[in-house]
């Protein structure tokens, strides 16, 4: 059995290990190949990695708080995880931990438009917001950072590029990315963010990374005749990368979407 896993904290969540095994069964590859959720605290991260590729283990997603961890414990390192500086994929192969990112590629591929030219506003300075950041720049948009901790908004954008944003009008922005964990313990966004229910237009493109339950966020976009990209769509997108990453096949999108969401 080739055993995979999403290595998190929490991790009780996860839609992946659904995701996957919707995605083996399809396939006819669930005699071969399972994947599980393991719940591991950022002290146990590197152990835990380490112990791996002796339990069958041949590769993993990684995600919070985890993401820049399982860069540093990365002997080799895709170029896309270099630049941005965190890793959602680890691959176990004779003897080495190879690290990739898919969250670029996952969330570039969920979107509706294409970002170039775009005004962008990035919520969030963490793993996620780092390959979005990545992405977003790369794809030719222009984008303000805004995070709870100033601090680490302005060093993410000296790192990366974008520009820190403190005082801003949501209406500025055609395509607003929350990478935050507000609301994924369903608390009220609109208490945390620097947005309000009205702070949404038709014209605009709004992403809610957070999946753990209805987006108020996303609600509220909708409403106001926005168009919206949730969290399942970019894990499942995503998702899919990792999954030709480990078995060279192309994943069952449909299938997995349908397994996210049921």
């Amino acid at each position: 059995m080739n055993r995979l896993a999403v290595l998190g904290m929490p991790v009780g969540h996860s839609r992946s290990p659904a995701i996957h095994n919707a995605a083996f069964a399809a396939l006819g590859m669930d005699g071969e190949w399972s994947y599980e959720a393991i719940e591991v605290s950022p002290q146990g991260f590197a152990a835990r990695v380490e112990a791996m590729p002796a339990e069958g283990f041949v590769g993993a997603n990684v995600t919070v708080p985890h993401k820049q961890a399982a860069l540093a414990v990365s002997e080799h390192r895709s170029e896309v995880a270099r630049e941005i500086g965190a890793v959602n994929t680890l691959v176990f192969d004779a003897g080495e931990t190879r690290g990739e990112n898919t969250d670029a590629q996952g969330l570039m591929e969920s979107l509706p438009v294409p970002a170039q030219g775009k005004r962008a506003l990035l919520l969030g300075a963490g793993g996620a917001a780092r390959a979005a950041l990545w992405a977003l720049l790369r794809e030719g948009a222009e984008v303000g950072v805004w995070n709870r901790t100033q601090g680490r908004a302005a060093a993410l954008c000296a790192e990366l590029g974008g520009r820190l944003v403190r005082d801003m009008r949501a209406g500025d922005y055609e395509l607003i990315v929350n990478t935050t964990s507000v609301g994924m313990g369903g608390e009220d966004p609109f208490g945390a963010l620097p947005l309000s229910p009205d702070s949404f237009a038709e014209t605009q493109v709004v992403v809610d990374l957070v999946y753990a339950g209805k987006s108020r966020l996303l609600e509220a976009a909708s409403a106001a005749g926005a168009q919206t990209v949730d969290g399942l769509e970019v894990l499942v997108r995503q998702g899919a990368a990792s999954f030709r990453i480990w078995t060279g096949v192309e994943a069952p999108l449909d299938v997995m979407r349908e397994a996210a969401r049921s």
